[in-house]
């Protein structure tokens, strides 16, 4: 095992992700491991980390696993510098999908600014209470 590969306790520990996540994303085809070690141990590089940081970011944003296929697919290619038509259809389901996650994030502001009136209501219950 070279340098610049890591087994999948390691990359547990550095996405906080549990050795179950990982291996269910790379069972659903999200994340497969880059290698394999002769023992059979998966092992990932750097890369890999970080494809699997894109996809803990967009589980709280609701994204089904097929969006999460879709979205690593659309990145995946436009690494690969496609030609100027497929990158233009590429770039524009990029957008959709930034523009799903502006909205994504505004609801959880919203959920997130109820949550905090209801703990300041429920501290001032306590005040009165005492």
């Amino acid at each position: 095992m070279g340098a610049t590969h890591m087994q999948i306790g390691e990359v547990a520990d550095r996405t906080g992700l549990s050795l179950r996540t990982i291996r269910h994303y790379e069972e659903v085809g999200l994340a497969p491991p880059s290698a394999r070690s002769q023992g059979g141990f998966r092992l990932y590089t750097e890369a890999d980390v970080t494809r699997l940081m894109v996809i803990k970011r967009m589980k709280p944003l609701d994204f089904t696993l097929e969006q999460m296929r879709d979205l690593l697919g659309v990145l995946d290619e436009l690494q690969t510098d496609p030609c100027a038509e497929r990158r233009s259809e590429l770039t524009g389901r990029l957008t959709g999908y930034r523009d799903m996650v502006l909205r994504r994030c505004e609801e959880i502001r919203t959920r997130l600014a109820d949550a905090e009136r209801f703990s300041t209501e429920l501290t001032d219950a306590l005040k009165s209470a005492s």
